[in-house]
């Protein structure tokens, strides 16, 4: 497995077969590794599978979140090795930024609700730096997890517009055993918000087996398990989304998302689920 560090020595790096992109901030978990065995099922008769490892700081709003992300370089070596990955690209940040950038890339609808609304400029630093990849890398395919709803919509638009001949694979959640999402941020819960922190999921569950289709009262019920189960919880947002537009609805008349963000102490944690919509007529079929 290689190592390349500079932009010039990844363009330079000969691209025979198909490229399957993994971008990563490093501090590797399981979920990561279902990103990665995703990504190698695609290259498994031919081509290549590449992990970007960099922490991006301008998809930071808070500069201390970006000074206590973890660094983890060598763990994550070995996870890729052992997950068969034939590349890492582990850049600085003066090969991925001058310092005198004028040019950005902002996606100005689907960013303005959820995550984008709560962390105004994080998805710019996200397309940016997506941007540059897929330009350095020049990947075939790229694998993008579900955890980050919001985020994989945005870049499905970016490939979309931007013409990026890519095709965009979306991995399933990776969840502990009870619920929690996994995220490189679990390990900053202490042992009681660990402990409340199964209520995030257990709402969401909670308001996609509901028979309401009122999105208020979808709420509602989320809110009130969370806030039941998880007192030492902060809800920053809990809402019912149209899954492509992440735009909120107020009737499940259509594919859509419920998503959440809470914070538990200082560490905020996002989560999601899809809500399908039935028709009448589908209903009835299945009763």
């Amino acid at each position: 497995m290689r190592v390349i560090e500079t932009v010039n020595e990844m363009a330079r790096w000969p691209r025979t077969n198909d490229i399957v992109l993994v971008p990563t901030m490093g501090a590797l978990h399981e979920g990561h590794r279902e990103l990665i065995r995703t990504g190698k099922a695609l290259t498994q008769k031919k081509g290549t599978l590449i992990v970007s490892i960099y922490v991006n700081p301008t998809q930071f709003n808070d500069k201390e979140d970006l000074k206590s992300y973890p660094k983890t370089f060598e763990q994550d070596y070995e996870l890729c090795k052992e997950e068969g990955v034939d590349l890492i690209f582990y850049p600085s940040d003066s090969e991925m930024y001058s310092g005198i950038e004028s040019v950005f890339v902002t996606e100005k609808k689907i960013t303005q609700h959820l995550c984008g609304a709560a962390r105004k400029g994080h998805f710019d630093g996200v397309c940016i730096v997506v941007t540059k990849l897929f330009n350095i890398i020049k990947p075939t395919a790229a694998v993008f997890g579900k955890k980050d709803y919001q985020q994989l919509s945005i870049i499905k638009q970016l490939v979309s517009d931007l013409c990026f001949p890519i095709e965009i694979i979306e991995a399933e959640t990776i969840r502990e055993q009870d619920g929690l999402a996994i995220s490189s941020r679990n390990q900053f819960l202490n042992t009681e918000e660990r402990k409340q922190s199964p209520a995030i999921h257990e709402a969401l569950v909670a308001m996609t087996l509901s028979a309401e289709r009122q999105c208020l009262e979808l709420i509602k019920l989320g809110k009130s398990i969370i806030e039941t189960k998880a007192p030492l919880s902060k809800i920053d947002y809990l809402e019912i989304v149209d899954r492509q537009t992440m735009e909120p609805i107020q009737t499940i008349d259509r594919a859509a998302l419920a998503a959440v963000a809470v914070f538990l102490g200082n560490t905020r944690l996002i989560d999601n689920i899809e809500i399908n919509y039935l028709s009448e007529n589908s209903a009835n079929l299945q009763r």
